[in-house]
């Protein structure tokens, strides 16, 4: 069977009049976006040109909610009971979900966002009411969680569909989780790197942490960070590198139903 890999980008993270991330380039080169709802970065309008940008390249559109946390970018930790992360959830899927509606196409994943992920990555009872708010809204939308983690966890025991995830830029810790950022080894800085480290995660199931050794991953879906510098550049060889080698880049829905 040929193998398949989704490339998803977190996008419209744009708000008013500042401009964050290179939406309009790397959309051609990715496969599923994950697009803010409003609550640690976005806004109505920013929304509803992300729709119709995914809807214009035909790529498949994912809710990203995060923490109400605007100033934070959804990076900082915060302390919120399951109720009110199951409702935050609700809340900004059912937001996007609305514009996606207006444009006559159907929302296909959930991925949360900045240390709503992390967090919920290894904390069960977090994930867990994330897993729940996303099957309030629909059942039949996919879960994207870091590959491995708690999240990911929580969306099999729901009963979800869940995208496993890896990063193109990210540096890795023996025990899965990413190098928080601002520590050494969090970014991956060359294209070179990026590029390799992706192939042979694809081909092989592995990907190599900081320490050098093997992580063993079953990974349906690589994040391509639309605000890394270069983002686009990063996307394109990615894509293209991975294309040669045969492999087929597809929606994540495509690529777990495999």
């Amino acid at each position: 069977m040929r193998k398949m890999i989704d490339l998803n980008s977190d996008m419209g993270e744009s708000f008013g009049v500042y401009h964050y991330g290179a939406d309009k380039d790397i959309v051609e080169f990715i496969s599923s976006a994950n697009i803010a709802c409003g609550w640690h970065a976005g806004d109505a309008v920013v929304m509803d040109q992300s729709t119709k940008l995914c809807r214009t390249h035909q790529v498949a559109m994912g809710a990203h909610p995060g923490f109400p946390d605007l100033v934070g970018f959804g990076r900082r930790n915060m302390i919120c009971s399951p109720a009110e992360i199951r409702a935050y959830l609700i809340y900004q899927i059912g937001a996007l979900q609305a514009f996606a509606h207006s444009q006559g196409i159907e929302l296909s994943h959930v991925k949360p966002h900045g240390n709503l992920y992390n967090m919920a990555g290894k904390d069960l009872k977090m994930a867990l009411a994330i897993a729940e708010g996303v099957k309030a809204v629909n059942p039949n939308l996919i879960l994207v969680g870091l590959a491995g983690s708690q999240l990911c966890q929580a969306g099999y025991e729901a009963g979800l569909k869940v995208a496993e995830e890896v990063f193109a830029d990210r540096g890795y810790r023996a025990n899965g989780s990413l190098v928080p950022r601002g520590e050494p080894g969090a970014m991956i800085e060359t294209l070179e790197e990026a590029v390799s480290r992706i192939v042979h995660l694809v081909e092989t199931g592995e990907m190599i942490a900081n320490d050098g050794s093997i992580l063993k991953i079953e990974a349906h879906t690589v994040c391509l960070h639309g605000d890394t510098p270069g983002a686009a550049s990063y996307a394109k060889a990615i894509r293209q590198m991975l294309t040669a080698k045969g492999i087929l880049i597809a929606p994540m829905a495509e690529v777990i139903r495999q």
